[in-house]
């Protein structure tokens, strides 16, 4: 009975359809053309979800303070609709917000995307928080500019910060509380949890 089952099983995994894997250049055509973004991951094409009022109130309010403690400084702002490549990686994916030195590094032959990047922030929601964490971290790490990332919390104020030490070593150091300063070393900007909470009405949460 037990090996019926498995050999039922095995069926019903060799029947489900396999994804269409497409090419880098097929992915760029398509997406050109497209309302919705779409993330590039080794051959499949995701569409990347919405993010809610609170996701995009944290965005904007951190899009603001790097463009104003960043003016006239040789960098340049991106939040969630600039596409980025990740050498190597088979990755085109949408941070939520980025900092790239000036000049930007453009993919060849093309102008809408970069590749150089120094600071990327992500703001966490239940459906990506282990993405993020995990194999998107992995990937981020392959490109060489590279040294800062930030993790953001849309449920309580709550920063996930890794900074590259070297090669191969990254600290981390978690900050809680609006009351709490994080000192963003690749760009010489300090951040309030406040500032970047300012917008945002976290909810009770039910017991």
């Amino acid at each position: 009975m037990v090996v019926a089952e498995m050999v039922v099983a095995e069926a019903v995994l060799e029947d489900k359809p396999k994804p269409k894997l497409y090419t880098p250049d097929e992915y760029l055509a398509l997406e050109v053309e497209s309302e919705v973004r779409h993330e590039y991951r080794n051959g499949e094409i995701l569409a990347m979800a919405g993010g809610l009022p609170t996701h995009n109130e944290i965005a904007g309010d951190l899009l603001f303070l790097f463009k104003a403690a960043l003016k006239q400084k040789p960098y340049s702002v991106f939040v969630c609709d600039q596409r980025l490549l990740i050498p190597g990686g088979n990755l085109y994916t949408y941070p939520d917000v980025m900092v790239v030195p000036r000049p930007i590094e453009l993919q060849a032959g093309r102008k809408d995307t970069v590749m150089n990047p120094i600071l990327i922030a992500e703001v966490l929601s239940d459906s990506t928080k282990d993405y993020d964490r995990g194999e998107k971290f992995i990937a981020y790490r392959s490109i060489p500019t590279f040294q800062e990332y930030l993790l953001i919390s849309q449920d309580a104020p709550h920063v996930e910060h890794y900074v590259k030490q070297n090669a191969n070593q990254w600290l981390f150091t978690e900050y809680d509380g609006l009351d709490a300063q994080v000192m963003l070393t690749s760009i010489g900007v300090e951040i309030t949890l406040a500032d970047l909470y300012e917008n945002v009405d976290f909810q009770p949460i039910e017991i």
